[in-house]
């Protein structure tokens, strides 16, 4: 069966712990890569009050079949009480990234 590719969206709370996590990600084989976006605000409800942050966009590139243990990492090593962790499937792209996409996470 043919590798299906995930976009995954995450935030952090600054560049150091965003550089921290999506490193031990990749190191792990776990994504591919991670792009990071300083500079993102985010405005939320939180335990009942709107919240304003200044976060660290992240975007991994993986496969499926990573998600599971994915989340389960992520879960561990992120600092948030409940972080994003937002997936999207890739309908298309380049088949030359999408296999480097497979060989990096396998």
């Amino acid at each position: 069966m043919e590798d299906q590719y995930l976009t995954v969206f995450c935030t952090f709370p600054d560049l150091e712990s965003a550089r921290r996590v999506i490193g031990r990600l990749v190191e792990s084989k776990l994504i591919a890569c991670g792009n990071l976006l300083a500079g993102a605000e985010s405005i939320y409800r939180w335990k009942g009050e709107i919240e304003r942050s200044s976060e660290v966009l992240a975007i991994l590139k993986t496969t499926s079949d990573k998600f599971p243990p994915l989340e389960s990492a992520f879960k561990e090593l992120h600092p948030y009480e409940l972080p994003e962790l937002i997936a999207t499937q890739v309908s298309r792209g380049s088949q030359a990234y999408l296999s480097w996409i497979s060989e990096n996470v396998s």
